[in-house]
């Protein structure tokens, strides 16, 4: 069984190439995948070789854990049905190759127990509910604050802003670039520049910018909680008096977990989570590496996607 997918063998060098596929085993299912998303966080990383060490870390390697597709085949014992549509998170089915994460192919074989049936009508926007997933696993322990202060108005800020709204809450959202202003529901979008506020009692960062912290602590209410929900390449730091003087918290959001991908699901599948507006740009995946280019280069391309349908 052979697959087309997205090959990085180094740093910015990038190609579509044929790979053989691990032969499906006891539990395994075979998905066909319709439509893939670019991460500009994590996947730029890998793009630009500035990711920091991380397990299975390597090239060459398929990136990718936005996939959605349909079930072409199933092991015995399978509780779905083939032809299910599925969120895939990734697969690690290339031989040689690393699968880091592995969904940016036309066909993977996974575990079972990895897929996620989603509603048929979600289509391409399935490939959003990783990042709905992230959003919701740092929101959902028990007792803590929901954002009053989001910074960045990208897809994971967007997520974060949408479900906070949900629960109650009428965040800020702290955003620089102008291109990105726009879309908001139900919460405000500003310059940090036009805001003077000082007194946040929950920030949540998904900038990824390491050099933020003393900023954002410095805007938060005593007893105030610094929440580190995006994804850091470089190395953190802060002034210690800011922080004792607020008796600040800081508290690091980890990847989702299975039960925060159902919680979205759930609410994306009942029309409770839109997901509209934030799949700006489509591409053939015979056009990958112009699709990730553009991913990573224009600021209007909030979440750029890879139609894998006519893939051979």
């Amino acid at each position: 069984m052979e697959a087309m997918a997205v090959v990085l063998t180094g740093p910015e060098d990038l190609a579509l190439s044929r790979l053989v596929l691990d032969a499906a085993g006891p539990g395994d299912v075979v998905v066909d995948i319709e439509w893939s998303g670019i991460s500009t966080g994590t996947e730029r990383l890998l793009y630009t070789g500035t990711m920091p060490h991380f397990p299975g870390m390597g090239y060459p390697l398929v990136p990718g854990y936005e996939s959605v597709g349909r079930i072409a085949a199933a092991s015995a014992g399978f509780e779905g049905q083939v032809g299910d549509r599925v969120f895939v998170p990734g697969a690690r089915c290339f031989g040689d190759v690393r699968g880091l994460f592995g969904g940016a192919a036309s066909r993977v074989v996974v575990p079972a127990g990895r897929v996620t049936r989603i509603d048929e009508q979600l289509g391409e926007h399935g490939v959003l509910l990783a990042l709905a997933a992230t959003a919701r696993h740092a929101l959902a322990l028990p007792g803590v604050a929901l954002p009053d202060l989001i910074i960045g108005h990208g897809v994971l800020g967007r997520m974060l802003a949408r479900l906070a709204v949900l629960s109650g809450a009428r965040p800020v959202v702290w955003e620089r670039n102008s291109a990105r202003v726009e879309g908001a529901e139900g919460y405000d979008v500003v310059d940090p520049a036009m805001d003077d506020r000082r007194d946040y009692r929950a920030i949540y960062d998904v900038s990824g910018d390491a050099g933020l912290l003393d900023t954002l602590i410095g805007r938060l209410a005593p007893g105030g909680e610094v929440v580190l929900a995006g994804f850091y390449s470089d190395r953190l730091s802060f002034a210690f008096p800011p922080a004792f003087m607020r008796e600040a918290r800081i508290r690091i959001a980890a990847q989702w977990a299975p039960a925060d991908l159902a919680a979205v699901a759930a609410l994306a599948g009942s029309g409770e989570l839109s997901l509209d507006g934030l799949i700006t740009h489509r591409n053939a995946a015979a056009n990958a590496a112009q699709a990730y280019r553009t991913a990573f280069d224009e600021a209007v391309c909030l979440k750029m996607i890879l139609d894998w349908r006519a893939c051979p």
